[in-house]
């Protein structure tokens, strides 16, 4: 689904951004205050591809989307400018985060914007060094010297591409920024540099440094700025501001910079690359085993990200990353995972997906891989981390190296060309194929079997009470049964339970919904009451975090039944399957316990 465009749509056709006083989203619609609903154009919303359909309740204008309400919404909020985006995201809201997790979303914040420009670039330096390898091109073609600039200029130039994002995430002058980036790699500060010249600054020796292809020096120097430009701000008045607070900060931060940041940070640079070089030769073998076992569960964590600057510093600094070749085991054996899921599943959806994820995979993007396969099986994502971290022991065995930063997959070959190639060649080859064997022999457990091989699923029930039809729950957009079938149930306690043993897909703030998607792939809503979104949170508290695993009958959200009941809101659990086409759904008529089943879905 192209949310981007599904948002444009509907915001055109309730009337623009000026027809919205106020906008929100709860568990599957979005909700707008519209200044007149007549103005919205409700046929042709109700027809957009990604719209179920479009509900008038209560002064509200509800486009009632689904599962993916979260993404359409920030696409709109960020299109008409709505100031509560942050405020009606689907996730549970965080306490303040704490430094390391502020330090790696500012780094991921960082680089994720030229990720792939950078992957491409590096590409394309590996490309041309087989190209000269094999006498296809030698370096004093004109050929190669436009390819090669094209493939290094990025790298050559990345403070000032560093600068710019840096100060997108610290929300300061992101042209300020990369002004000041410029200022360091200047051709002739560059020139100063090299040859080992020392400038003074009113009389301040300026250490000759080189900032060209640097990583920590600019972070530091626009963490700064961050900090001056509010002070500029304040100084100076509105009539002079976007003028003299640029001025200042540039005559301020550049030299600063030159003459204590800069050196701080490639100080902090060798340190790093020093390090990193000191252990890899000291044990290469357990750095192997260690990166290539467990890099994915640093991707999964988050963490990985602490580990891009370092290896771009030590292309930098010492003109090869140990690192980076050992990854590509890791990102192999993955994929490897998947084949082995695919030649051994007999559920056509899971079949599907392992198919096109071993095709991601060794291009290196593993995340279909590891959220919708592997990780969810638990068996497949062992077996892939012992192939990878013996394929990583092997690349660290012949101490192989990049000698351009790239992303880690088969594509990433031309960049690691050299020392310990061969190596390299050997170590995936060994985790790509390991993880698929090991994946067929031992990656299922014997009730994953059985379950592939009748396609059912049993579907519990959430809570104890009534059982009632769907269809006669007094809102429409579930009564429709536009979500997905489903059932029905008038609880008799307020503890919301796991109908099923899957993943945590949207915790809603409000408390009043979960999103859960089974181990064999069904797709579930639990909807707790009627219009108890108003609520705002009131009598809910939730107990599981998104992307939490969970078994059945594990506690989802408890709930104050007789205080949302004397409010006026009518309680009752709305289960829906929201993938039900996918399915065959049989309904059972038995009074809800926790031993029976409500829903059994058969794929089609």
């Amino acid at each position: 689904m192209d949310y981007q465009k599904l948002a444009a749509d509907i915001l055109k056709n309730v009337g623009g951004k000026e027809n919205i006083n106020t906008a929100w989203h709860c568990a599957t619609r979005i909700r707008f205050k519209l200044t007149d609903e007549k103005k919205a154009d409700t046929k042709t919303i109700e027809n957009l591809d990604g719209v179920i359909t479009v509900v008038q309740s209560a002064g509200q204008y509800q486009v009632v989307i689904g599962n993916s309400v979260g993404q359409v919404f920030d696409q709109l909020a960020d299109q008409a400018g709505l100031e509560n985006k942050s405020s009606s995201s689907t996730e549970t809201p965080a306490e303040k985060e704490n430094l390391v997790n502020r330090f790696i979303a500012f780094i991921s914040g960082t680089f994720t914007p030229f990720l792939g420009a950078m992957a491409g670039a590096g590409i394309l330096k590996g490309l041309l060094a087989l190209f000269v390898a094999l006498n296809w091109l030698t370096t004093t073609s004109g050929a190669y010297q436009i390819w090669y600039a094209a493939g290094d200029a990025l790298f050559n130039f990345l403070p000032i591409f560093l600068a710019f994002t840096a100060a997108k995430r610290l929300k300061v002058n992101q042209f300020v920024a990369a002004a000041l980036a410029a200022a360091l790699v200047y051709p002739a500060m560059v020139t100063v540099a090299s040859k080992s010249l020392t400038l003074h600054f009113f009389g301040i020796p300026v250490i000759p440094t080189t900032y060209t292809s640097s990583v920590i020096p600019i972070l530091l120097a626009v963490w700064l700025l961050s900090y001056l430009q509010p002070v500029l701000d304040k100084i100076f008045p509105d009539a002079v501001r976007n003028i003299f607070t640029p001025l200042f900060s540039l005559m301020i931060i550049v030299p600063l910079t030159l003459i204590v940041v800069g050196p701080i940070g490639s100080g902090i640079s060798n340190l790093l690359a020093g390090a990193v070089s000191g252990l890899y030769n000291f044990a290469p073998v357990i750095a192997g085993v260690i990166m290539g076992a467990f890099w994915q569960v640093f991707v999964i964590f988050g963490v990985h990200w602490t580990f891009v600057p370092v290896m771009m510093n030590n292309i930098a600094k010492m003109g090869y990353d140990p690192l980076l070749p050992i990854l590509s085991a890791a990102v192999l054996s993955q994929a490897g995972a998947a084949l082995g899921v695919f030649l051994k599943t007999k559920d056509k959806k899971q079949k599907a997906l392992a198919g096109s994820g071993v095709v991601t995979g060794v291009f290196g993007i593993t995340e279909p891989i590891i959220y919708g396969i592997t990780l969810k099986m638990k068996r497949p994502f062992v077996c892939a981390v012992i192939a990878g971290g013996i394929g990583g022991a092997i690349i660290g065995l012949f101490q192989a190296r990049a000698n351009s930063f790239t992303l880690p997959s088969l594509l990433a070959l031309p960049t690691y060309l050299g020392k310990g190639f061969d190596g390299v060649l050997i170590g995936i080859a060994v985790a790509f194929f390991l993880a698929a064997i090991l994946t067929y022999l031992f990656g299922f457990s014997k009730e994953t079997a059985i379950a592939a091989e009748t396609n059912n699923n049993e579907v519990m029930s959430p809570i104890e009470g009534t059982v009632i039809p769907l269809k006669s729950v007094h809102d429409e957009v579930f009564s429709s049964e536009a979500m997905g079938k489903g059932i029905a149930i008038v609880p008799i306690n307020g503890n919301l339970k796991a109908p099923v043993s899957g993943t945590v897909s949207a915790v809603y703030p409000t408390g009043h919904a979960i999103g859960l998607i089974s181990d064999q792939g069904a797709e579930i809503l639990l909807h707790i009451g009627i219009d108890t979104v108003k609520l705002n949170g009131k009598y809910f508290e939730t107990l599981v975090k998104k992307e939490q695993h969970v078994n059945v009958g594990d506690a989802l959200v408890s709930f104050d039944l007789e205080k949302i009941s004397a409010d006026g809101y009518e309680p009752t659990i709305m289960m829906v399957i929201t993938n039900s086409k996918d399915y065959e759904v049989n309904v059972t008529t038995e009074t809800a316990a926790t031993d029976n089943w409500l829903l059994r879905l058969k794929q089609k």
